[in-house]
């Protein structure tokens, strides 16, 4: 019989990975879903009630634009997970590893810039100015209701007067639980976070990766041609 001192320990199963968050604009696809129903009600109608050349010009308009409002609408995406960054803008993927990743910058776009001084536009993530705008207008109104709150608290003058507007303040929702950031703004603050946690590890290290999209490049290109044979053959 062996001894249990003589046994070798029981290999430890790995630790199961963790899902990358996904950062996808929902105006974006609303928009793009939309475009996709207007040219395909469009172009399917040119197809069966056109003529001559109209239903096969209707085609390759259709070759053409599909894939670009695919490629501009549903497809970004920002795929964060513990050791890189997949960013797939409209004609490329481009991941670059937590440790090649220098800044994450927020001006009138979300950029990525990375060690070798490569800038990558975050198009998944649009800056809004006018989110920007509504946000710190709410900011503020909550900084003036704070400002307000403690004013009524600091007038009275008694202790159980205080206490009262304690047990108050303290029923109430409260005003603010930080800034008030547009939502595109705390997208860039959790990115920047997940940099800072992970950018030392040893996993997060490697080369930037870029591969174009063929499947949109592709398509794309053969519809401008067929475009411009059918106009050209008039």
């Amino acid at each position: 019989m062996t001894s249990p001192e003589s046994q070798s320990p029981a290999p430890q199963p790995p630790e199961p990975e963790s899902k990358d968050r996904v950062y996808r604009s929902v105006p974006a696809i609303a928009g793009g879903v939309l475009l996709l129903a207007i040219a395909g009600w469009l172009g399917i109608d040119a197809v069966i009630s056109g003529e001559g050349r109209t239903p096969w010009l209707a085609l390759a308009v259709l070759l053409l634009v599909v894939p670009l409002v695919v490629a501009f609408t549903l497809r970004p995406a920002v795929y964060a997970g513990e050791n890189r960054l997949r960013i797939r803008n409209p004609f490329r993927v481009v991941v670059v590893p937590w440790g090649q990743v220098a800044s994450l910058r927020s001006a009138y776009s979300n950029e990525v810039l990375t060690e070798s001084g490569a800038k990558y536009q975050l198009w998944a993530v649009p800056v809004s100015l006018r989110a920007r705008k509504k946000a710190a207008r709410r900011e503020m109104r909550a900084t003036a209701q704070a400002r307000r709150q403690m004013g009524r608290d600091e007038g009275r003058g008694s202790a159980l007067g205080m206490t009262a507007g304690l047990e108050h303040g303290l029923s109430r929702e409260p005003v603010s639980d930080g800034p008030v950031r547009a939502e595109t703004d705390r997208i860039m603050d959790d990115l920047r976070a997940l940099h800072e946690a992970r950018r030392e590890a040893q996993s997060a290290r490697g080369e930037v990766t870029v591969r174009w999209a063929y499947e949109v490049l592709a398509p794309a290109v053969a519809g401008a041609v067929l475009v411009l044979i059918l106009v050209a053959v008039g």
